[in-house]
């Protein structure tokens, strides 16, 4: 198992993970139906039966068959709970890289993906993601979850079948850490939550892509990746694991028509999506929850790597304005409208 390590100066978290991954010739999939055998036991399995949804796992000696949505732990973890509680100190500091590592498949359908499945798929998707976070955050030694998507040949995806990862941490992840405190200090200094704000002004503005009820999907003003977009709930809200079914509904929505849209516009783009969550467990740095969506559509340069200073060869209006006019239409042919 790995450990996690801090850079000497930054204290940048690695994960240190040698893979045990072996190659196989064996051209099955192991996220498909009639290939559970494949995977760890299921947790979660949703079967749709008589136009109701069941939650079974799998047993010690039968797998559940005919789901729609089927959680499992990863084979090849980041994290786990069973790794060695060692420690070492200064500069060569590393922990155990202590958590859970699942997998959520999306979809029975090999060739279907985020961007394919319909709107009720992204729901029970969203459902079951929900389940898991709230379980998570019961046990111990989690201090933060995080929600992300490998989806394409260059997203860092190791199996191609449409799935998302949920990756516990014992302590918040920097980047999450970094946003809630200048949240906080934003909050304290200006009265106003950033992420309102920020809503606030890009939903009138040239950078806006598509609305629903209660979402909002526009292009950063700062974005670090071409056709990077967010998606946000309007109203301020930092728990997504107490979101109603409605809302849930309405963010499988912007979902579906946005990475439709954007797999139009940008031919054979992989992406990663993460859900940019506030911690649940006793702290006060509290974030506005959102989604954020990172197209790869090319390679950092040195300017990146070397000093964290973005190039983008497209503006965001520009993006905005691309991405709009797909995303609307794949939402018109969603809710039936020609």
């Amino acid at each position: 198992m790995g450990d996690m390590r801090k850079d000497y100066i930054l204290e940048r978290d690695v994960i240190v993970h040698p893979t045990t991954k072996k190659s196989t010739s064996s051209k099955k999939c192991p996220y498909c139906p009639g290939n559970e055998s494949m995977t760890n036991p299921s947790l979660l399995s949703l079967v749709a039966k008589d136009g109701m949804l069941q939650r079974l796992q799998d047993g010690e000696d039968f797998f559940v068959t005919d789901w729609s949505v089927r959680v499992f732990e990863s084979k090849e973890p980041a994290v786990s709970t069973s790794t060695p509680n060692t420690y070492s100190d200064r500069p060569l500091y590393s922990e155990p890289a202590y958590g859970y590592h699942y997998i959520v498949v999306a979809s029975p359908n090999h060739k279907e993906s985020l961007a394919t499945i319909d709107t009720e798929q992204w729901s029970n998707v969203l459902v079951v993601v929900q389940d898991r976070l709230r379980w998570l955050y019961t046990q111990k030694g989690v201090t933060y979850v995080s929600i992300f998507v490998n989806h394409g040949k260059e997203s860092g995806a190791d199996v191609q079948h449409s799935h998302i990862n949920m990756v516990s941490f014992s302590t918040l992840p920097p980047r999450i850490e970094d946003e809630a405190e200048s949240s906080h200090k934003i909050l304290n200094e200006k009265g106003v939550c950033p992420m309102c704000q920020a809503v606030s002004t890009e939903s009138t503005g040239p950078r806006q892509i598509l609305q629903t009820e209660g979402f909002v999907a526009f292009c950063p003003w700062a974005p670090s990746y071409p056709f990077e977009f967010w998606i946000s709930p309007k109203k301020h809200a930092t728990s997504f694991s107490k979101i109603t079914q409605k809302e849930i509904n309405d963010v499988s929505l912007i979902l579906r028509a946005t990475l439709g849209g954007l797999t139009k516009e940008v031919k054979d783009v992989s992406f990663n999506l993460a859900f940019h969550l506030s911690p649940e467990k006793k702290n006060s740095r509290q974030i506005h929850w959102h989604i954020e969506v990172y197209p790869i559509t090319g390679h950092w340069s040195g300017l990146e790597r070397g000093y964290g200073v973005f190039l983008n060869t497209i503006s965001p209006e520009k993006a905005a304005e691309a991405l709009g006019a797909a995303c609307r239409k794949e939402l018109a042919g969603l809710v039936g409208i020609d």
